[in-house]
């Protein structure tokens, strides 16, 4: 006997309902919202680069580097992007670049 999968993506649900559903598992949760601060930083990111009305190509141009990696910075997969990359793209975007910690919210 197959068991339902609780992570499963139902058939006409919608995405937000689906993150909805899995915000109700503590450890998803958790995991969604120490996510937080990286996607603040892209979400900062493509606002800047689509006010300066640079396409990726461009501003990979003026980074040193190609439209694809530029594009997997901005989906959320840039776990390896290092802080001098993160420098140049705020160079480029004729922006600071602010790093500081924070305390966690409980």
């Amino acid at each position: 006997m197959r068991t339902a999968n609780p992570h499963r993506y139902v058939r006409g649900q919608t995405l937000k309902d689906y993150i909805a559903d899995q915000m109700k598992d503590p450890g998803f949760k958790k995991a969604w919202h120490d996510l937080d601060p990286e996607f603040e930083l892209l979400e900062s990111f493509i606002k800047a680069r689509e006010k300066a009305g640079l396409s990726q190509a461009e501003l990979a141009r003026r980074i040193g580097t190609k439209q694809p990696a530029l594009s997997r910075l901005e989906t959320g997969r840039f776990t390896k992007a290092t802080l001098e990359t993160l420098k140049k793209i705020a160079d480029a975007l004729d922006m600071r670049l602010i790093v500081r910690l924070q305390k966690k919210r409980a």
